[in-house]
């Protein structure tokens, strides 16, 4: 169930925040590293990136991808 609630809340959230990015701008103001290291119009690039991996983390979550990749990746260091 609670891969479930992920996708229905995750996909929508993502691009919400993509298609919100001028308003969050706004709300935020300028990400200082974002300017820096993403060029002009950095700050909206970040948004359109944190959208992308809220919406791409969920449908992995949802359908088991991302307990598999954890799983193989950094469950080593966890036996």
């Amino acid at each position: 169930m609670d891969r479930v609630l992920a996708f229905i809340l995750g996909v929508p959230l993502g691009f919400l925040i993509m298609i919100y990015r001028y308003k969050l701008k706004q709300l935020t103001g300028d990400v200082a590293w974002a300017e820096q290291y993403l060029g002009s119009g950095g700050t909206y690039n970040l948004f359109i990136l944190i959208g992308l991996a809220v919406t791409i983390l969920s449908i992995m979550y949802a359908f088991g991808s991302l307990q598999d990749l954890a799983a193989g990746t950094i469950g080593v260091f966890f036996r």
